[in-house]
């Protein structure tokens, strides 16, 4: 990642490995995922494509036996704005704005989400805020999926991209 921020583990990991590798390491031993049990099993090394998966355990499982329907959002939760933050990072800040999940079939075994922003949408995206754009709201969706490719639940994420000459950051207090 290009970012010098981030969680100390991302950072160490950085220096020691190629930065897809160090991105699939950082994010399953990051202590939120490696305690909801989110394994990232794909990273490229420009971070355009990142491929997760939930396995069903005792400590993600709900009331009824199938996976808790917050451990298959956080599955989904930050990969859009990290993958923007290393495409765009720069030249715009990126966050989170919105999100929603649909739960479509209860989700057992192992489920999987592929997050993927093509060249082509990097581009459009540059080429918008070169032609004068201050900020912009981007919609992203991605399917978990099941071991048989079934949906179980669809998720649309909504990011915010702000040209960083133009942000100024929250004040501390």
């Amino acid at each position: 990642m290009a970012s010098p921020r981030g969680p100390a583990l991302f950072r160490l990991l950085r220096r020691a490995l190629p930065p897809g590798a160090a991105f699939r390491w950082g994010v399953t031993l990051y202590p939120p995922y490696l305690g909801a049990g989110v394994v990232c099993t794909r990273a490229t090394d420009d971070l355009r494509i990142i491929e997760v998966e939930l396995r069903m355990h005792s400590w993600n499982r709900n009331f009824v036996g199938t996976h808790f329907g917050g451990s298959l959002y956080a599955m989904c939760d930050p990969f859009y704005m990290l993958i923007l933050i290393e495409a765009l990072g720069d030249l715009c800040v990126v966050w989170d704005k919105r999100a929603s999940i649909t739960y479509v079939r209860p989700g057992r075994g192992t489920v999987r989400a592929r997050f993927e922003v093509p060249d082509a949408r990097i581009a459009q995206l540059r080429q918008a805020f070169t032609d004068g754009a201050r900020s912009l709201e981007e919609t992203f969706e991605v399917d978990v999926v099941d071991d048989e490719d079934r949906v179980v639940a669809h998720v649309e994420k909504v990011v915010y991209l702000r040209r960083k000459d133009l942000y100024q950051a929250p004040a501390d207090g």
